[in-house]
């Protein structure tokens, strides 16, 4: 049965990691934003919580969202993360969507090396690697984003994604690795305002906090989007919804980086 021939309502579920450990900047707005926008358009939205050490069925996922954390966070979450990396790449490599924001983009890649010199294992959804740097890369980003380059049939003009960044990690794309985007305001993966983010199938990496989602409503209808074919297969269109409010902040984090307040290095404080 197709997904227009459906009398109950259509539902995704969402696997939100780490929650109260992976929560900088307020990346927990992604799930708000995901949520609502689904439930305007009558979507049910399930989300699961999953914490360090708790027993949880990722068989049924659409969609994956992890935040941000400080190095301890990354150290106390990574070996649960590992645990679960193998159901995480098989649902990922089905086609489900993924949203992993920061200190979660550089779990996700191959490894992480903090300011201490350890070394984290991450899952390998990207074909990346990570290692703390000398200079902390703060403020406001925007990213040209071409979301049919990772699957998106619906994609149209190149998209603008703005966000915050502070990092002070060096991300190495390695040959089977995408980025994201191309930066037009900011620091990005390098620091050198070149390349910003990992893409892997319906997989995003990206250092962008803001939260995200809320004021890039086209990506966040990407994600839903890629969630719901996941589910369904073939959908259509998502319903339009009123963006005024979503895309005036928008506009004015877009400013903040065109009048001159972008991404600036700065000496790493020692931790």
């Amino acid at each position: 049965m197709t997904p227009e021939c459906r009398q109950d309502p259509m539902k995704i579920r969402v696997a939100h990691l780490y929650p109260k450990a992976m929560d900088l900047y307020g990346d927990g707005g992604n799930i708000v934003a995901l949520q609502r926008r689904c439930e305007w358009r009558g979507i049910e939205v399930q989300v699961v919580d999953v914490s360090v050490g708790q027993t949880t069925d990722l068989s049924d996922i659409d969609l994956i969202v992890m935040g941000g954390g400080q190095d301890t966070a990354q150290a106390f979450v990574a070996e649960d993360l590992l645990r679960r990396g193998p159901a995480l790449r098989d649902l990922i490599d089905g086609g489900a969507a993924a949203l992993a924001v920061c200190g979660a983009f550089q779990l996700f890649g191959t490894s992480y090396t903090t300011a201490r010199g350890q070394t984290l294992d991450g899952i390998g959804v990207f074909d990346a690697h990570t290692v703390s740097g000398a200079n902390r890369f703060i403020g406001n980003v925007t990213v040209e984003v071409r979301l049919q380059r990772f699957g998106a049939a619906h994609a149209q003009a190149p998209l603008a994604v703005v966000g915050f960044e502070n990092h002070s990690g060096l991300t190495y794309l390695g040959p089977n690795a995408a980025p994201l985007g191309r930066v037009l305001n900011g620091a990005g993966n390098l620091g050198d305002g070149t390349s910003e983010g990992a893409v892997y199938k319906n997989a995003i990496g990206t250092y962008l906090h803001g939260p995200l989602l809320p004021k890039n409503p086209r990506l966040a209808d990407h994600l839903i989007h890629a969630a719901l074919s996941h589910r369904y297969g073939t959908v259509g269109p998502l319903a339009a919804l009123d963006d005024v409010l979503e895309l005036g902040a928008h506009r004015v984090a877009r400013m903040r980086c065109e009048t001159g307040r972008v991404a600036t290095a700065r000496p790493r404080l020692a931790s």
